[in-house]
């Protein structure tokens, strides 16, 4: 049997529910937006709708200082790495190092400003440590056998036996609405392609998603939930796949429920982005040795660039005649100027005992030969 998931017409994360219809009956709620969820607490917008979709607000200027700390620890993990040597990439192993540093570094700065943007709402509840959930094999067996959609309700034990365990990158948890998010950020999926990794993922976090209900009442002060979404976020957001649980880093605001998530982190990591490539540069002028070259004067460098553009062949073709150029390539010697005959040329007899005339060539674009 095939693990298909829920999908409603504007899109759905992933979803295991518990009991959420007994839920909703009996604190009233209604259908949440965007098909994020089924315990809609309604709440007033003061802001017109086109302005705000969600009661809560984060702007950049509010959370700058904290998000370029993060930045600043990044790139400072990032520079400290000390590469091994390779064989291979030689001096430029620095490069491949920083490369790969970035990639891990970039993931977990994903997961820190998340952590530190969804405190804008206090319904928001973000769990960051010790998150290793146990892949029980009832749950396991359940998702790869059966409809994901019919496995609404069911709720497992996390002490059962389990084989292996899978570690979110966040677990969210919005008291509110008694619902949990599992999360797991990528810088970019495109690494995935069209591998079996990602299928792996989700079995793995929809299977994690059914006994996370008893992990967090066992495990985090008696919390309990009525519903459980995973949802995997792309860094890079590329076309999203609400169906599939695949969530573009551009949609955070509809997770979180804050406006203005998603342009605090297009800015962080716009700006991660210019701070990286500085780095790499650096790095990179290091490896060719351009950082020791001295800086020239700039009247020497205009000449010298100057000088190239003066080829000894005109690469359009000739614009005189061949006597005119002649007369002119031997006027450049003063000793060939002074056997020049007074009407401008010399002799072709006397250029044959003299030393060799260069051969004029033509420089051009391959043409087809004429018969």
């Amino acid at each position: 049997m095939s693990t298909n998931t829920v999908s409603v017409p504007y899109g759905e994360v992933l979803r295991s529910t518990i009991n959420a219809a007994d839920a909703a009956a009996a604190s009233g709620s209604r259908l949440r937006p965007f098909g994020l969820g089924r315990n809609a607490a309604p709440t007033a917008v003061r802001e017109p709708a086109v302005l705000r979709r969600h009661p809560h607000l984060v702007r950049f200027a509010d959370v700058e200082a904290d998000l370029d700390l993060l930045i600043d620890r990044a790139i400072a993990a990032i520079a400290d790495g000390e590469p091994i040597e390779d064989a291979i990439l030689g001096h430029y192993v620095h490069i491949a190092s920083l490369v790969r540093a970035v990639s891990f570094r970039e993931g977990k700065l994903l997961e820190q400003a998340v952590e530190r943007l969804a405190k804008a709402n206090p319904n928001i509840l973000v769990l960051t440590q010790s998150l290793k959930l146990p892949l029980v094999k009832a749950a396991m067996e359940a998702v790869t056998g059966n409809n994901w959609s019919s496995l609404d309700g069911i709720k497992l034990d996390c002490e059962a036996p389990a084989k292996g365990s899978y570690t979110p990158d966040l677990i969210v948890v919005n008291r509110a609405r008694h619902t949990a998010y599992i999360l797991d950020l990528k810088r970019s999926l495109a690494s995935y392609g069209d591998t079996s990794r990602l299928e792996e993922l989700k079995l793995k976090m929809m299977a994690s998603a059914m006994v996370l209900p008893d992990w967090l009442y066992k495990n985090q002060k008696r919390l309990m939930v009525d519903a459980v979404e995973v949802a995997i976020v792309d860094g890079a957001s590329r076309p999203s796949d609400h169906a599939t649980g695949i969530w573009a880093l551009s949609e955070l605001d509809d997770l979180l429920e804050i406006d203005g998530v998603a342009d605090c982190m297009a800015e962080l990591r716009l700006r991660f982005g210019i701070r990286v490539q500085q780095l790499l540069e650096t790095e990179a002028r290091k490896a060719l040795g351009l950082d020791k070259m001295p800086v020239m004067d700039l009247a020497v460098m205009t000449t010298a660039a100057t000088a190239v553009l003066h080829p000894r062949i005109n690469l359009n073709g000739p614009s005189r005649s061949y006597e005119e150029d002649l007369a002119a390539r031997s006027c450049d010697d003063d000793d060939l100027c002074d056997r020049i005959d007074d009407d401008g040329f010399r002799d072709v007899d006397e250029t044959e005992d003299d030393e060799p005339v260069p051969m004029f060539v033509r420089v051009g674009f391959a043409r087809r030969p004429r018969h």
